[in-house]
């Protein structure tokens, strides 16, 4: 078992360093087996550890490696914990990542960085992989920042252009803002409780009531809170919650199937995953959860709103993965863990399933990706449409796909919690569903309905060639439409198969932690249940059931049936439309007052601190102090022999005063 638990990330790893070292040396095809392979075994022993976790009733699999440190009585240990939780975060990440490696082959063929990106997106599942098998924080952590080094060079693969650079960097700074308060959680727990393993942790997690920390002289806050927001300002990082989101969207810089691994497995589910599976920990912080589910319900909602005025393809599926992680975070701060985890599942099979259907519509259009340039795809391209549509009806929530199941429980979870800030989560979720519909359909009526716009030449170089301009679109090959296939698949059966044993059965035992009589948003839930029919009658009595049809027919009115009527909304609404095109000036704030503010204190520096002190006083201060005393001492040296004589004898008279003195 040891051997197949190490085998799962380090498989990955090795194609990485293969991919990353030998990839120009060997003919191009060796790259994608070699990876492709890799993953693919890896995926197949996460299932057989799935299966034997679930089926086997191997409950728990504690395996240490080694010791990494040894600090007396603290030990830093290499190992995995495999628990119900982190199997299916295996599963899910090596599922998806394979077939992320699969479409690559048809999308970056003709890519001169093959063998690179095939590297990064390896190394991008090896780090996290090691991330969501982790027993302990100190390999937590290091999965943690080698999911951001991966992301942060697959969102810049392309480094010629100026815009994938700073995208990249923006990501990896932004993240580091996280990182640091993921430390301070992480130091405090260590501080009081002497060990970064997470089992440890969660048996003395009643040794955290009750102390306080100050933060200044006068102002006390309890230990166990200052470590959960710690905690959760790292998943807010990674996990891109307002106002730490701005990195995500920018991050459609990087080729379509980093888009899709960054957004639907790996990497902004990071946060969530640490969360559930510190579920012991938060559990003792009303504050954190409180400021959980007002962050998650803000992100949700104006994510959304932003998402109605995109008219990049790849940026309206990237905030709607904003939007759903805020729905995650929502269920995290309601104590709903076990809702979070399965939205997570089925999102990264519907969302990874827009991104690669997206990516299909770009190869298509030849690498365009204005909704504006598209239209008339629906017969050209009729698996992708399938597919896209599919896709679209599970982030929706429409029954009987996967989203229903698994965003309907976060909704009525946030109804029934009892923290603070519950009622202005429900219905920001609840808005959110009218406001998710819109933006989708749209994107699909745009892409796929209505006459064909993409042989319009207004906006493209007149240099262009004639291919690129009239040659028709036509269907991706069988390498790039299998892994829609098989992510439509899962999300059409997803949530019908697994929402009794996930949700209202015994599967995630105690992996995760719920205190159900405090927090019994779950507990409630799961006393309303009466099966999986009775929960698909019922959807056609919700509210959020009819405003998703709201929605859709929106979309349908908007685009299709009165598209001028959108540009009038568009002048009737004016300013806040310019609000909303420029994503409620955030960026502009960070910008304007953090980065500019940043280097203007680094002048100020530069000018009082560098120039002033290090340069004027103690360089070049030092220096005149020198030439100062050289010039002194030389009036001293006359040439003179009574000169000297009388100094002897100067000399002579002050030691002899102080001698007697001393006597």
């Amino acid at each position: 078992m040891t051997m197949m638990l190490a085998l799962i990330p380090l498989l990955p790893l090795f194609a990485a360093l293969f991919a990353g070292f030998f990839g120009r040396r060997v003919p191009r095809h060796w790259s994608h087996w070699v990876c492709c392979a890799a993953v693919g075994i890896s995926f197949i022993l996460s299932a057989v550890v799935l299966y034997k976790v679930v089926v086997l009733g191997f409950t728990e699999i504690n395996v240490t490696l080694y010791t990494w440190l040894d600090l007396g009585s603290t030990k830093l240990t290499i190992g995995f914990l495999v628990d119900p939780l982190s199997a299916l975060m295996m599963v899910v990440v090596t599922l998806v990542s394979f077939l992320v490696h699969v479409y690559t082959i048809g999308y970056m063929k003709d890519d001169p960085g093959y063998a690179r990106f095939f590297s990064y997106i390896a190394f991008f599942t090896f780090s996290m992989l090691m991330l969501v098998m982790s027993d302990n924080f100190l390999q937590m952590f290091f999965g943690w920042e080698g999911v951001g080094l991966a992301s942060y060079l697959l969102i810049g693969f392309w480094h010629t252009r100026p815009s994938a650079t700073k995208a990249g960097m923006k990501a990896f700074l932004m993240n580091r803002v996280g990182d640091f308060g993921f430390i301070v959680g992480i130091g405090l727990l260590f501080a009081t409780l002497g060990t970064l393993n997470f089992g440890e942790i969660f048996a003395r997690v009643d040794e955290l009531q009750g102390l306080n920390v100050s933060l200044w002289p006068g102002l006390e806050w309890s230990l166990l809170t200052v470590a959960c927001i710690g905690l959760f300002v790292g998943a807010m990082g990674k996990s891109a919650q307002v106002p730490l989101h701005t990195w995500l969207p920018d991050s459609m810089e990087g080729p379509t199937p980093i888009s899709a691994l960054i957004h639907a497995a790996t990497m902004v589910t990071a946060g969530i995953f640490m969360v559930a599976r510190m579920s012991p920990v938060f559990e003792g912080s009303d504050t954190a959860l409180s400021l959980m589910i007002i962050v998650g319900a803000t992100t949700a909602i104006s994510m959304a709103v932003l998402g109605l005025v995109q008219n990049d393809i790849k940026r309206v599926v990237a905030y709607s993965t904003l939007s759903q992680l805020g729905y995650m975070t929502v269920a995290l701060g309601a104590s709903a863990y076990s809702a979070a985890i399965f939205h997570l599942m089925t999102h990264a099979f519907f969302k990874a399933l827009l991104f690669l259907a997206a990516g299909s519509v770009i190869i298509a259009l030849h690498h365009e990706q204005d909704l504006r340039k598209m239209g008339g795809l629906r017969k050209l391209m009729p698996i992708t449409y399938v597919t896209s549509l599919i896709g679209a009806w599970a982030l929706v929530g429409l029954p009987p796909f996967s989203g229903f199941f698994s965003k309907e429980p976060i909704i009525e979870a946030a109804r029934f919690a009892t923290v603070t800030g519950h009622t202005y989560a429900y219905w920001a979720l609840t808005l959110g569903v009218f406001l998710t519909a819109c933006y989708t359909f749209r994107m699909i009526f745009l892409a796929f309905h209505g006459a064909p716009r993409y042989g319009a030449s207004s906006h493209g170089s007149h240099k262009a060639s004639h291919k690129e301009h009239h040659e028709a679109p036509k269907e991706s090959p069988k390498v790039v439409t299998i892994p829609l296939i098989v992510l439509a698949v899962c999300s059409v059966f997803a949530g019908i198969l697994f929402i009794t044993p996930m949700l209202f059965g015994d599967y995630f035992g105690t992996s995760i932690y719920g205190n159900y009589v405090a927090h019994d948003a779950m507990a409630r839930l799961y006393a309303n249940w009466q099966g999986v029919l009775h929960y698909l009658l019922h959807a056609f009595q919700t509210l959020p059931f009819w405003l998703a049809l709201a929605g859709i027919a929106t979309a349908w009115y908007f685009t299709l049936s009165a598209p001028t009527a959108a540009d009038r909304l568009v002048k009737t609404l004016g300013a806040a439309y310019g609000v909303l095109k420029h994503h409620f000036y955030i960026d502009a704030f960070y910008e304007r007052v953090i980065v500019r503010g940043t280097h203007s204190a680094a002048s100020w520096f530069v000018r009082g601190g560098e120039r002033f002190w290090s340069e004027g006083v103690l360089v070049q201060g030092t220096t005149r102090l020198v030439q100062w005393g050289a010039q002194s001492l030389r009036y001293l040296q006359t040439g003179y022999l009574y000169h000297y004589a009388f100094a002897m004898v100067l000399g002579l008279l002050v030691l002899m005063t102080w001698w007697g003195i001393k006597k």
